[in-house]
This record gives C-alpha cells, structure tokens and sequence, in this order.
C-alpha cells in the first residue's frame, strides 16, 4: 500500500518510515525540514518519495494525498517550553495544519493516524491515566493537541476514520529535546563528562516509551478495523526522573553527582498510561523495556 506521512524526516516520522519500508509499503515523506532532517532517512532515502511541503499549503498537500490509502500525520511543533513563547506559531501549525489533513482526508476517503500527546491530560490525580479521563492541559502545547481531538471527532462525525495516538514520553537514537528531553540532555551531560541536571527533585515520573514501538503502534492502528479512537501509547512502567539518571549512568559505565535545579513552567508531576485500550482495538503492546532501549545510546 501507499502511505502519506507529513513530518516524515522527524524523529518519530522517520522511524515510521523506516518501519513501512521494512514491511514492504511505499512511503511518500512530507517536510517542510524547519525541524525534521533528510539524514534521518538516509538509509531508506532509495526507497521511498521525499516532497518539500509546509501543512499549511493546503494545495500542494491536495495531489500527495489523493493517491494514497492513507495518511500518518506526525507534523508539529512540540517543545512545550517554546509554545509558551510562540503561542499563535503552535496553533497555525499543529491545529490549522492538522485540519488540513483531516479536510483533505474526508475529501478523498483516506485514513488518518496522528500524533496525540499524552499532555491533553494534564496534571491528573490518579495513575494510570485512562483515555477517559478529563482532558486538562497545562501549556499552549496540549492546549494545541486537544484541540486537534476536537477537530478529529468533528471529522469522524463527518465520516473520516480517525485514530490519533496520544504518546507518552518517545525516545530512541535520534530523538530531540523536544521529545523525552530529559533522555538527550542527559545523554549530552554524561558525555562530557557534567553532573546530570534533574529539574525538581528528580521524583517526578514518566512513562518512556521507545521510537520503534511507537511505530509498530501507527502502522497497527491504520491496519486495525477501529474507525474512531485515542489511545494512550506508552508502557505502563512508572520511571522517576532521578531513576532514569541513575540508570544512564550505569549504562555508560560512570559516576557522577547528580545536580538540580528548578522544575520549569508547564511541567507535569507525574504521567503513566494505561495502555489496555490499545491492546484490546489495535492488538499492539510495547516490546522494549527502557534499559533495553538506553543501551542504543551507549553502545
């Protein structure tokens, strides 16, 4: 089959792509590259179709994806400290963006899976969070995504079969700060030999769940019989910030001091998905426990 996926030379774009390759699938990669990089593809860059293309060019977005069978929408902005500071930039992109996929997709009959965040939810007071759970973003950026949520169940009303997949915190060789952050600038720390800074006092938990799962989760969800969904995709393996660190440092084989600093704005305590509802609509389940997926770092 022939698949659409805007954002395609981001990080957890890119290993979509590497995933339908793999799976025998042509890929047509859009990016407008202000944040995804063709390295990203190059071991795939013979096998699949790259265009230069912004979401918001609604037209230029019209041809690509009426010859497809469906589309996997990973394109946005997504540093939840930047969106703070660009509040119209966030929303022209990921909401006006996101319903020109979705307009597109009810036009022509396709698909969509895309990229939900696990920051609609908020700050909750009972974990495991449940896709039920009340909705209640704490930065521009979740505000962005759960109004994308309402754009997605404005369109299924309308007809289009629409899954969007709200991650928990993605990591894996190639990430950015902007996903699982803290994952990066403690790799960078621990490489040049610095203290790892934990914001807070470390205590604070997160659900990580590496790239290549993700992937296997986008792809089961477009093969799936569900028409209509969020779901949490994560692990449901509660890690705390300082016991993230401890961890990476084992893995590199160093010791340092651990050294803090404060929590910044917009940060949530605590975060950890039930992940049933996943399992039971689209059959997917993770497959690397967070050691496991760190030792690609420093290895």
């Amino acid at each position: 089959m022939k698949f659409v996926i805007t954002g395609g030379a981001g990080f957890i774009g890119s290993h979509i792509a590497k995933h339908l390759v793999e799976k025998n699938h042509d890929v047509i990669i859009i990016d407008n590259l202000s944040r995804g990089r063709l390295e990203n593809l190059s071991e795939i860059k013979e096998q699949i179709e790259f265009k230069k293309i912004d979401i918001l060019d609604f037209n230029s977005l019209k041809d690509v994806v009426s010859n497809s069978d469906g589309i996997f929408h990973q394109a946005a902005l997504t540093s939840v400290p930047e969106s703070f500071l660009q509040k119209e930039k966030y929303h022209n992109v990921n909401v006006k963006g996101t319903e020109n996929i979705f307009k597109l997709a009810k036009e022509f009959g396709k698909k969509v899976v895309y990229a939900s965040s696990s920051s609609v939810y908020g700050n909750t007071t009972t974990i495991p969070i449940q896709e039920n759970f009340e909705k209640n973003p704490i930065n521009p950026y979740g505000i962005t995504k759960l109004d994308d949520e309402k754009l997605a169940q404005k369109y299924h009303n309308l007809g289009v079969s629409i899954i969007g997949l709200r991650y928990f915190n993605v990591y894996g060789v190639g990430q950015t700060n902007d996903y699982a952050g803290v994952i990066t600038k403690f790799i960078n720390q621990i490489n040049l030999n610095e203290s790892p800074i934990i914001f807070g006092d470390g205590l604070q938990t997160r659900d990580f769940i590496s790239v290549e799962d993700v992937a296997k989760a986008n792809l089961s969800s477009m093969e799936s019989n569900t028409d209509f969904s969020f779901l949490n995709i994560g692990t449901g393996i509660s890690t705390s910030v300082k016991t993230l660190a401890e961890i990476m440092m084992d893995l590199s084989g160093k010791t340092l001091e651990l050294s803090y600093d404060d929590l910044p704005l917009g940060d949530v305590k605590d975060s950890l998905a039930d992940v049933s509802l996943a399992k039971q609509l689209i059959n997917w389940n993770y497959d690397t426990l967070l050691k496991n997926g760190l030792k690609k770092f420093f290895f």
